[in-house]
């Protein structure tokens, strides 16, 4: 694979990543997500990720859905806290098309009053649905009280009031500001030739606007260490530990990579699975989870257990985060955890979805998209010193908890 970057006149960034399949991606990341909206309008970038697909100057909502599935291809969006993509997959002959589609969609989409009626019910359908999942309603629950009073700080879905008084202006006045050539990245990944990928989105993206996203981010305030518990509709406790670590960019990064997939990554052979699951039989399932923002970061430890295993689970949680911290991990271990998780990237990189996604976040944050292999070296840089580093975010004394309990 190769990759290829030009930059339109307007500011818009393209990377290109060829590849053999006679598959191909192509898409747009835009650094707008929840963390964006005002105060009254929580759930706005993500209410815009849906009505985006309903109807734009040019083509009405049945068009816009049949654009890329009639060719065999999809069209999707997902949203998050400082971001949004727009993407497509089709097979590849259909490049055009999808680039012609998406082009339409950021610049031309006009959100009819009906459709945005209609999908405020889908929206708010899923907001009850993922609530009434404790293991992902949890996360939010969490992180609205680590991040608390900040922009990060509340639901990506938003809140039920805020979504019922959304408007058409709103979502024009969202997309007018954010969905702009210096604030979005395009990508493709694909058997096309960069130069007739580079035109095509020059066709079709060369006229925007060249206007400055408008945002004023800030990093969240620190908060104190709490524990807290809630009564939740669940047959057992749900708990999250978690802290906050630094952001994207701090050199510590790859460690705290590391680190999250040692403490609770996928492999059944991780420290939390491990202790808590294989040898003590507490739990079905735990795992890590690493975010990193532009200003911040969080790493969430998240199990589910019977309530008399909460206080055990938590001992061994501090245990072996304090030990990490306190005890340099041995070359001979370190080499291990290293060679496991380069496996990984290895293998998630033969996934072609995978390629496209990180190309068009690598763009947009970094300016650049590293290869697997220059990420591998990153990786094979880190010192047992970086762990213990990284570890020191987790010490027992700054982790906060929160734990849902059963009503029962």
């Amino acid at each position: 694979m190769d990759t290829y970057y030009h930059t339109l006149p307007n500011g818009l960034r393209l990377v290109h990543i060829t590849t053999a399949s006679q598959v191909a991606w192509c898409g747009l990341a835009v650094n707008a997500g929840s963390r964006d909206e005002q105060k009254g309008q929580y759930g706005l970038a993500h209410f815009v990720e849906h009505t985006i697909f309903k109807g734009t100057t040019h083509r009405r909502p049945w068009h816009i859905l049949n654009r890329m599935e009639r060719v065999g291809g999809e069209l999707n969006a997902y949203t998050t806290k400082e971001g949004t993509m727009i993407y497509s997959v089709f097979p590849q002959e259909h490049l055009p098309r999808a680039v012609d589609l998406l082009a339409d969609l950021v610049q031309w989409s006009v959100f009819p009053q009906e459709e945005l009626d209609r999908e405020r019910d889908v929206v708010l359908e899923e907001a009850a649905s993922f609530r009434d999942t404790p293991s992902d309603a949890i996360y939010d629950d969490f992180e609205d009280l680590l991040l608390k009073d900040s922009e990060l700080g509340h639901n990506i879905l938003g809140k039920q009031e805020d979504l019922e008084r959304l408007t058409r202006e709103d979502c024009m006045q969202y997309l007018k500001t954010l969905y702009v050539p210096n604030n979005m990245a395009f990508f493709s990944v694909g058997p096309e030739r960069p130069e007739r990928v580079f035109r095509l989105v020059e066709k079709y993206f060369g006229g925007m606007s060249h206007t400055m996203a408008s945002r004023q981010r800030q990093a969240p305030q620190e908060v104190e260490r709490f524990k807290q518990f809630k009564y939740y509709q669940s047959h057992q406790a749900h708990t999250i530990v978690g802290a906050r670590v630094p952001d994207r960019n701090h050199p510590l990064r790859y460690a705290l990579m590391l680190l999250n997939n040692i403490l609770g990554g996928p492999g059944m052979n991780s420290m939390l699975n491990m202790e808590l699951r294989e040898r003590r039989g507490y739990v079905y399932s735990v795992d890590s989870t690493l975010t990193l923002f532009s200003d911040c970061g969080l790493m969430e430890i998240y199990l589910g257990c019977a309530n008399d295993d909460i206080s055990s689970c938590m001992r061994v949680i501090n245990s072996i985060t304090d030990r990490l911290n306190n005890e340099l991990l041995t070359e001979r271990r370190l080499d291990a955890c290293k060679k496991q998780y380069c496996g990984q990237l290895r293998v998630s990189a033969d996934n072609t979805e995978f390629i496209a996604m990180r190309a068009g976040r690598g763009l947009l944050y970094y300016g650049n998209v590293p290869t697997i292999d220059e990420t591998i070296a990153s990786i094979q840089a880190v010192t047992p010193q970086d762990i213990a580093n990284a570890a020191a975010y987790l010490r027992s004394d700054k982790l906060s908890s929160l734990t849902f309990m059963p009503l029962h």
